[in-house]
C-alpha cells in the first residue's frame, strides 16, 4: 500500500468535509439532482469514450496508484551482476532456470539461453516494451478522461440548474433548490476532477515511467551479458539510473 496516496486521498476529502460541517453541515452540500447529472454523467461519459473492457480494466489499473507494484532498481542490478558471472565463468546455458525478479527479465534471459542474438533480443524485449506502454497509455487516458469530463459536467448541471431558477422566478420556493443544483454541480466537478483523479493520473504516469526505465535496464544489461561484459562493467553503467543515495550504497557493497 503506498502510505502517500491513501494518507493525501483521505486527508484532502477531510479538509473539504471539515470545512463543510464548519459551514453548517454536510446535509446541506449533498444534493440528488447534482449528483445524478456529475457523478452519473461523468460515468457514462468516459465509458463512452473506451471500449468496455478498457473501461472497466481501467479500474485496476488505477488502484495501482494505492497499491504500485515493488520492483528495486538496486536488487535488479545485483541480480544482473550476478548472473553476468554466471555466463561468464559457465556459458549461457549455466542461465537455465536461474530466478529473476521479474517476468520480462524471464522472458529475456530465456531467449539468451536459447541462443538468440543481441540484435534478435534487442528487437523483441524492445517490441514487449513498447506494447507495455500502448497499454497503460489507454488506462491513464481513460483516468484522465474523469479529470476532463467532470468539470464539464458540473457546468452542464449549473445551466440545467440555472435555467430552472429562471424558469421558475415567480415561485420563490423553486429557486433554492435550482440554485443549489446550478452551485453543487460545480464543486461535485471539481472535487471528483482534482481530489480524485487528477492525483491519480499523476502517479499512473510516474509508474510508468519507473515501468519503463526498469525494463530498459533489463534490456541493457542483457545486451551487455550476451556480449560477455563483466559484471563490474555491467554496474558501471546501469547505476547511473539510480538515485545518488542508492548509487553509492551499491558502489560500497560491491567494493
Amino acid at each position: 500500500m503506498d502510505i502517500a496516496s491513501l494518507i493525501g486521498l483521505l486527508g484532502t476529502i477531510g479538509m473539504i468535509a471539515g470545512a463543510m460541517v464548519s459551514a453548517g453541515g454536510i446535509g446541506m452540500y449533498v444534493d440528488i439532482p447534482s449528483i445524478l447529472i456529475v457523478f452519473g454523467g461523468t460515468f457514462f461519459a468516459v465509458m463512452y469514450t473506451a471500449p468496455l473492457p478498457l473501461f472497466l480494466g481501467s479500474f485496476g489499473a488505477m488502484a495501482k496508484a494505492f497499491k504500485p507494484p515493488i520492483k528495486k532498481m538496486d536488487e535488479l542490478i545485483t541480480r544482473i551482476v550476478e548472473l553476468a558471472g554466471i555466463a561468464r565463468k559457465d556459458g549461457m546455458m549455466a542461465l537455465e532456470g536461474q530466478e529473476t525478479p521479474d517476468p520480462f527479465f524471464d522472458s529475456g534471459l530465456q531467449m539468451l539461453v536459447d541462443g538468440a542474438d543481441e540484435e534478435k533480443l534487442t528487437i523483441q524485449l524492445k517490441k514487449e516494451l513498447k506494447a507495455m506502454q500502448g497499454r497503460h497509455a489507454k488506462s491513464t487516458g481513460v483516468a484522465q478522461a474523469w479529470v476532463d469530463i467532470a468539470p464539464a459536467m458540473g457546468m452542464i448541471g449549473t445551466l440545467v440548474g440555472l435555467v430552472a431558477m429562471l424558469g421558475n422566478m415567480a415561485d420563490p420556493k423553486a429557486i433554492g433548490p435550482a440554485m443549489a443544483v446550478a452551485l453543487l454541480t460545480t464543486l461535485y466537478g471539481a472535487m471528483i476532477a482534482n481530489t480524485i483523479f487528477m492525483p491519480i493520473v499523476v502517479k499512473m504516469k510516474g509508474y510508468t515511467t519507473y515501468e519503463v526505465t526498469y525494463r530498459e535496464m533489463i534490456i541493457t544489461g542483457l545486451q551487455l551479458i550476451s556480449r560477455g561484459e563483466s559484471g563490474r562493467n555491467i554496474q558501471d553503467q546501469l547505476v547511473a539510473n539510480l538515485p545518488p543515495k542508492e548509487k553509492q550504497k551499491l558502489i560500497e557493497a560491491a567494493a
